[in-house]
């Protein structure tokens, strides 16, 4: 899909151009639909459950539990339930993919360390 420049909006006799914030967000959100992927479109202030919260991530709610409570996502109580700020959710989902990216690269090297090092004393002892 051809990314357009420019969007109008028109209701009866009545125009209003698109910012080109608003176009990005409906091209990328077509993309998606396009694949065959939901999606959903919510202002970063929005309140999430524990349940909502845990949907999004892919985990279980007593897994978000655990993660509200070791401080790693920052939330409210306004009444006997936590609440959390859906830019505060995405933040720590950036967060978590990047140490995970960052653990398997250490992973990777660590494992092509190891095999340089088998396959150099596999060619002393081949030698001997």
């Amino acid at each position: 899909m051809s990314n357009p420049t420019h969007l109008t909006l028109t209701s009866g006799d009545d125009h209003a151009p698109l910012p080109s914030e608003v176009v990005d967000v409906l091209s990328q959100a077509l993309a998606a639909l396009a694949r065959d992927q939901a999606v959903t479109i919510l202002p970063t202030a929005t309140l999430l459950t524990t349940q909502q919260a845990a949907d999004i991530l892919g985990v279980s709610r007593p897994t978000i539990v655990k993660i509200l409570e070791a401080g790693e996502i920052p939330f409210v109580t306004p009444g006997r339930h936590r609440r959390i700020q859906l830019a505060d959710l995405v933040a720590y989902q950036q967060r978590s993919r990047q140490q995970t990216a960052e653990a398997l690269d250490e992973l990777m090297k660590d494992s092509a360390q190891y095999y340089l090092e088998t396959a150099s004393a596999d060619d002393e002892s081949a030698v001997r």
